[in-house]
């Protein structure tokens, strides 16, 4: 959702900030995957949403599921996502957070789209080329996208690059209306 990735935003800023000044970025990405994992229970969502349920005694479950994995400023970041109505949020500041993490270690998650299976050595020229124009380590993950037809669309943060059969037959198309 769009207004979660709004909402989560600032959270994960504020986690990534104190991750890089303690250097804990590791541990702050697992307290994050696990939150993930929590919050995005189906029966979790339910109980949350549920006026039956206070935010005191939802915290408590979060903490009783999360375990010592959940310690110290981790758990103050559960405390605050429960008073604000946010915990919904967790997928989107982990997602934030990793971002921002491979950002700070130079490396760019790339997607490729393919109207048949890439094999290694596509992958490898497709990872090289962008790692060159984008100066970044990439971490490319391929699949299949038949309707494409033939050519491949890649995605690498803001940057798309479509040079698949479909997408030119759409430009021949807006060319000629």
């Amino acid at each position: 959702m769009v207004e979660n990735a709004t909402a989560a935003r600032p959270y994960a800023t504020a986690v990534f900030e104190l991750a890089q000044e303690t250097g804990r970025i590791a541990q702050w990405a697992d307290a994050l995957a696990l939150l993930d994992l929590i919050a995005s229970d189906p029966a979790l969502r339910r109980l949350s949403a549920s006026p039956k349920v206070s935010r005191a005694q939802l915290q408590e479950l979060v903490f009783e599921i999360g375990g010592d994995a959940l310690s110290g400023l981790s758990r103050n970041l559960v405390k605050t996502l429960i008073q604000a109505g946010r915990l919904q949020c967790a997928p989107d500041i982990r997602a934030l957070f990793e971002r921002m993490r491979a950002a700070a270690e130079g490396k760019v998650e790339a997607m490729a789209m393919a109207a048949y299976e890439l094999d290694q050595e596509q992958q490898d020229a497709i990872a090289a080329a962008l790692a060159a124009r984008l100066g970044k380590r990439v971490e490319l993950s391929a699949s299949v996208d038949e309707s494409l037809i033939g050519g491949v669309v890649i995605r690498a943060g803001d940057l798309v690059i479509d040079a698949s059969l479909q997408g030119r037959l759409a430009g021949l198309r807006n060319q000629l209306a």
